[in-house]
């Protein structure tokens, strides 16, 4: 499925949603995990209708058999196969077009999470939030060291620009109502940025986030996940993000740094120079640049404000 297929399919009709529960898992060539998972998922006990769903990916392993004959095991079991390898994002795309029910659950096919956690997810949604996101925050909590740095600042950048703590800004294990995730579709990505957007999307937006902490064990095969490429991306993507929802958060520091640049250099053009004093042509592009800067951040907040009425 191409991208511009995957768009086409964003903008059919959608059935409503009824109550109920569909466990969402994307699956791209994750043999070693995706039949234990599958298993743990089907064992769940529930007291309302639910479904499993996994997004076959264009898995080029043996990923797709091991479906096809879990399927003949388990009635509710439900596989949609892309065709080609279209992304992380978008396989939760489909998934979330194609659920039948009102709440979703999504986690990934590699076995790090615990699945057991689900349904406590699942009763914060009921309760009242909109979104409820396992937190890798517990004891064990098998992170590679090397990632750690990047995720931990790019968690403090993502909480100062939403203004509130993030405790994991882009676990793979939430329980969300499904309606907020489509409101939102057109701006999420294909990538693995999709629930980084949407945690985003909802914490700037004055939707209701739970955080439940949860273990995270050490993932079955490869992870997808390039570091250097992926760090740069999630970087821009939250600060576009922001910018869509709250520019001045974004707008104001720039402009604060520009204001404390302009009073340096003046200070030093008037009092340092031992000409005449007078402002340099650095001192006036500073303070142009300020007005720019505080002007493209008004005109980028009206247009938000304008765009909510």
């Amino acid at each position: 499925m191409s991208p511009s297929q995957q768009l086409l399919d964003d903008r059919r009709p959608r059935k409503t949603a009824t109550p109920g529960i569909t466990l969402v898992v994307p699956a791209y060539d994750e043999e070693g995990g995706i039949e234990g998972v599958v298993r743990r998922l089907s064992a769940l006990k529930w007291d309302e209708p639910f479904e499993l769903l996994v997004v076959n990916d264009g898995s080029t392993d043996r990923t797709g058999t091991i479906l096809r004959d879990l399927q003949s095991e388990f009635s509710d079991l439900h596989v949609i196969n892309h065709g080609v390898n279209c992304g992380y994002g978008a396989s939760l795309r489909t998934g979330f077009n194609s659920a039948e029910h009102d709440v979703v659950v999504i986690t990934d096919a590699d076995g790090t999470y615990p699945e057991d956690r689900i349904q406590e997810l699942v009763q914060h949604v009921r309760d009242g939030a909109d979104m409820a996101v396992g937190a890798r925050t517990g004891a064990d909590v098998n992170i590679p060291l090397v990632r750690r740095p990047a995720k931990t600042a790019l968690r403090k950048l993502a909480s100062y620009l939403a203004g509130t703590r993030i405790p994991d800004l882009n676990s793979g294990l939430r329980a969300m109502r499904k309606d907020l995730v489509l409101s939102y579709l057109p701006i999420l990505p294909n990538g693995f940025s999709f629930t980084t957007t949407i945690t985003l999307a909802s914490l700037t937006n004055g939707h209701r986030v739970d955080y439940v902490v949860i273990d995270y064990a050490a993932r079955s095969g490869r992870s997808k996940i390039r570091p250097i490429r992926d760090t740069l991306g999630f970087v821009a993507l939250i600060v576009r993000t922001v910018l869509y929802f709250n520019p001045l958060k974004v707008f104001y520091p720039v402009a604060c740094l520009l204001m404390v640049l302009i009073m340096g250099s003046t200070y030093f053009d008037m009092f340092v120079v031992e000409s005449a004093p007078n402002l340099s042509d650095k001192t006036v592009l500073l303070f142009v640049a300020l007005v720019q800067i505080l002007s493209l951040g008004m005109i980028a907040d009206l247009i938000d404000k304008k765009s909510r009425l």
